[in-house]
């Protein structure tokens, strides 16, 4: 049975303002500005008060009616990175070759030399708004920082795959890796 109309909404805080133009919302507070592009969501958003989104979707059912969670959750995420901000910390573990890492250019790109003692430089380069720094405190320790939770941690994510190499991946054995990342050569 269909549900005529559900509706979600966000509450918008002081120092913080929302636009939305055909779905796409640009959320600007202390920190900067966020942009998200949100027209793949069958969904309407309207400014209820001044201070508060309405976000609605007609004759919906079923998993269909999640879409306006996603909104609100979206939306959220972005008036939490220009209040608050993300953060996302790695730390670099090794037992026998230390791994050697260099932030360059404009705090946007890091490099990884003697992992696992090979001559290779590994480079990661930062998505849009992110920056990285090294920890003062913990040693082998970077920090990535930014206002959008999803370049922050595209980029985090962008790490592990470096330093996925044929030789660590076959020895981590079989039971190690999950079924959905195993890799071909791993049968």
């Amino acid at each position: 049975m269909k549900t005529i109309l559900k509706t979600g909404t966000v509450d918008i805080p002081d120092k913080v303002t929302v636009t939305i133009v055909s779905r796409m919302v640009t959320v600007t507070g202390p920190r900067g500005k966020v942009t998200k592009n949100l027209k793949h969501l069958p969904v309407e958003m309207v400014f209820k008060d001044e201070k508060t989104i309405k976000i609605d979707r007609w004759f919906t059912y079923g998993k269909q009616a999640a879409c306006i969670r996603t909104a609100c959750s979206h939306i959220n995420n972005m008036i939490l990175g220009v209040t608050i901000g993300f953060e996302y910390k790695m730390r670099f573990v090794y037992a026998h070759f230390p791994i050697n890492c260099t932030i360059t250019g404009k705090k946007d790109k890091v490099e990884i030399r003697n992992f696992l003692g090979e001559k290779v430089v590994r480079t990661v380069d930062c998505y849009e708004g992110v920056t990285v720094t090294r920890s003062t405190d913990i040693k082998d320790e970077i920090v990535l920082v930014g206002n959008d939770i999803e370049n922050v941690s595209k980029t985090w994510c962008a790490a592990p795959p470096i330093f996925s190499t044929q030789l660590g991946c076959r020895t981590a054995g079989r039971r190690a890796l999950p079924m959905r990342t195993r890799h071909p050569w791993l049968r």
